[in-house]
Order: C-alpha cells, then structure tokens, then sequence
C-alpha cells in the first residue's frame, strides 16, 4: 500500500461512510428486524409462530435473570449515596420533596393518558398464546391480587434468595430498601467499603444488560414475526398508535406539566428548552440521557445555578426523577391491560402507581432499562386473576427501542427543570444571569 493509499485509508476511516454508520446503528437493525418479521409473519404464518420459542422466549428469560439484581443494586446506590441530602439539609429536602411529586405525577398521567387515547384497544390479543405453561398457573390462584393486605404481605421474603429465583421483585424492593436505610446509619468509611462491590456488581449487570441489547434485533424480528403470523397486519396499527400515544403524552408533560411548574416560577418553557437543545440532540442520538449529564451541568453552572445545587440535585435526578420513564411503565402496563383483555380496577391501578413510584427508581438513564423495570414490575404485581403476565412485555420488542429515545429525551428535560426549580425553591440561583442565559442561549455553550 503505497503513501496515497494509506491516506486515503485513513481519511475513510475518520469519516466513515453512511453505510457504515447504519452497520453500527443498533436502531438501524432494529428497524431491518421489524420489516423482516413482518415480512415473515405475513409470508409464512406458521413459521412466524414457530420462530417465537427461538428468539422471544431466550430473550425474555435471561432479561427476567436481570431484573432483580439491577433493580437491588440501583436503588441501595441510590438511596446509600443520598449523604449529599443530609448535608446539604433544606436543598436536600425540597429534592426528595419535588422529586417524588413531579414522579408520581408523571405516573398518574401516563395512565389517564393510555385510558383516554387507549392504544392497545381492540388487539384482542392472548396470552395463553405467549405463554401456554403458566395458564394453568394464574387460573387456579385465587388470592386477591392487587389488594393492599397481600401487597405488604408479599413483600416480606422468607429467605434473601428466593425472589432472586423466582423472580419477585416486589420482595427484592423490600429487602433494597431496608438494606439501603440501614447504611444510612452507616459512618461515611464503612458505608464506602460496603457500596464499592455493590457498584462493581452493578456496572457487571449492566455491562450484560448492554450486551444483552445487541440481540434486540433479533428478539425483534422474532417478536414481530409471531405477532403478524399470529394475530395478522391489524396490529401494526396499535403498535405504531402507542408510539404515537407516547410521543403525544412526553410532549404534554414537557410543555404542559412542566411548563405550569416553569410558569410558577416564572420561566418560559420554551426558552428553557431552546437552552438545552444541544443536550437534547446528544440524547436523542445516543438514546441515554446519562450522556449529557456533565455538559448539562456545566451549562447551568454557567448561566447561574450554584454548582452546589447542580451537584445535587442532577445526578440524584438520573436515579428518582425518569418523568418520562415513569410515563413509559404506566403507559405500557395500561397498553398491555388492554391489548389482551385484563381490565385494571381503581385499586389496582392504585397499587400499580405505588409500585412502579420505587420500580422506576432502578430505570437508570441505560439503554434497554427501561424495558426491564416493565418487566419487573409486572412481576411485582403479582400472579392471578386480573393482573398482567411479564410475558406480555414481548410484544412491546418491536417499539421499544423508539419509546427509549423519547423517554431518554423526556427524563433530560425533567432533570434539567428540576435542577432549576429547585435552585430558585432554595435560593441558589443568580435569576439575572439565568435569564440572560436563556435569552442569549450560543454564548453559554457547554465546554
């Protein structure tokens, strides 16, 4: 290879080519997924059908394997690590404080919005077609799911291990959160030897729920292949009206929900979102809003927000604040209900927006965790007449990787609002350079 060659080389491999950047797009495979499985399931039904016991199942079980220890070692790093809170005293506060109002809001309008718009309306879908073995199982159980008696019942595990197995992650919360309240207690040295391994062990699972994710295109085109094969082209139309169902209700909590608690504190919206557009690119691209973390705090650090409130209040937001994460888990349990005929009762519901209230804190901003806390709380919920199978999760495969980008895109915009509510709540803003950042958004580039 002579000297004009090697440049040559090089200069392609600095600026690949656009068919190279497809080949790396794990969104681009996804989509090539979804068209073959449709191609699939409406060329050879039967075959479409068959495919579901070599791609979806393998999935979906070694995604239940996962689901306990993230969420187990997400929320005792969480809450473990909360010491910032308690030093920092009222700003710590007035965090949790709106953290956990703007989260429970985010998750009641996830469910008035799939009641009102009803994306999984008229599916008619089955699950003893998903999941055949276990019928048996929820038909024979009799206990009163979703009551408040067998919730706080259930949650008490008999052992430390058994939920890992079983997959009952309402137990693996419990034991969580009482582990993690205890550390609190916990000198600042011992608590740090203890959290090491726990964030070692928890970078593991999701190294291997990031690995895991490169096989969505092929669970993809399984799961659409038997969806079609099974159920025929109708259900395209609620696939792609529950994408349109999220992307109307991300939108409505960004600039309705959050532009009201903006207005109280008397900001535009719209000149907030022109200010973070840049974050809200890199996260759109990358589908994980943890990328934009440190540019975004270094934006607002910039146009006025004491650094100590953005130290606190936006890296505690990437664990309990995901707004439209939470949006995501009602919105699909409320699909889910619907797409196969399992109507919810208000208690029910009720109970849902409780667990899914400390479910969601183990949706980190990773791409795929999203998918799995779903999983996980439709297990917490329990098994029996009324309540919704995890195995149901399959049939969301073939949306969930665009549903990811607007709810990575949606928590970014949630954490950042927080951050400036609660600076101006406790004080710790300089309003005037603030505002001038807002109208003057190019000379407050992130560094």
């Amino acid at each position: 290879m002579d000297v004009n060659e090697e440049n040559e080389f090089v200069k392609a491999a600095q600026h690949p080519t656009i068919a190279r950047k497809l080949a790396k797009s794990l969104a681009f495979w996804v989509i090539v997924g979804i068209i073959a499985g449709i191609a699939v399931g409406g060329i050879a039904p039967a075959f479409g059908i068959e495919l579901k016991a070599f791609t979806i199942d393998p999935f979906i079980k070694v995604l239940k394997w996962l689901v306990g220890p993230i969420i187990f070692l997400t929320i005792i790093s969480g809450i473990a690590n909360m010491e910032g809170i308690k030093a920092l005293g009222s700003l710590g506060i007035k965090t949790v404080i709106y953290f956990e109002v703007v989260s429970t809001i985010s998750l009641a309008v996830g469910v008035i919005f799939g009641e009102l718009l009803k994306p999984g309306h008229g599916m008619n879908l089955e699950v003893s077609s998903l999941d055949s073995s276990t019928i048996a199982k929820y038909a024979g159980n009799t206990q009163d799911v979703g009551s408040w008696k067998t919730i706080l019942i259930g949650a008490i595990p008999d052992d430390p291990i058994t939920p890992f197995i079983n997959g009952n992650t309402l137990q693996v919360l419990f034991m969580a959160l009482v582990i993690s309240f205890i550390l609190l207690f916990f000198k600042h040295d011992m608590k740090q030897k203890v959290l090491k391994p726990v964030e070692t062990a928890q970078n593991i699972f999701f190294r291997i729920l990031t690995f895991l994710m490169y096989f969505s295109p092929v669970a993809t085109f399984g799961a659409m292949a038997f969806l079609i094969g099974k159920f025929g082209f109708a259900t395209l139309y609620n696939m792609a009206y529950l994408l349109f169902a999220m992307l109307i209700t991300c939108l409505f909590f960004i600039f309705v929900i959050l532009g009201l608690i903006c207005l109280l504190a008397k900001v535009n919206v719209f000149k907030f979102m022109r200010f973070i557009s840049r974050e809200v690119l890199v996260v759109f691209a990358t589908s994980s809003s943890e990328t934009a973390l440190a540019p975004l705090m270094n934006k607002l650090e910039k146009a006025g927000v004491e650094k100590s409130a953005v130290g606190l209040v936006l890296p505690t937001g990437y664990s309990f604040n995901l707004d439209c994460t939470n949006i995501y888990l009602s919105l699909c349990v409320i699909f889910l209900s619907q797409a196969f005929n399992i109507p919810l009762s208000i208690e029910q519901t009720i109970s849902l927006i409780i667990i899914l209230m400390v479910t969601s804190k183990g949706a980190v901003g990773v791409t795929g965790s999203g998918f799995i806390v779903l999983a996980g709380t439709l297990q917490a919920l329990g098994t029996g007449p009324g309540t919704i199978p995890a195995a149901t999760v399959s049939t969301l495969l073939g949306v969930d990787k665009f549903m990811s980008e607007m709810r990575a895109v949606g928590n970014l915009c949630g954490n950042a609002v927080a951050c400036m509510i609660v600076s101006i709540w406790d004080k710790k803003i300089d309003m005037d350079k603030f505002r001038y950042a807002l109208d003057h958004p190019d000379e407050f580039r992130a560094i």
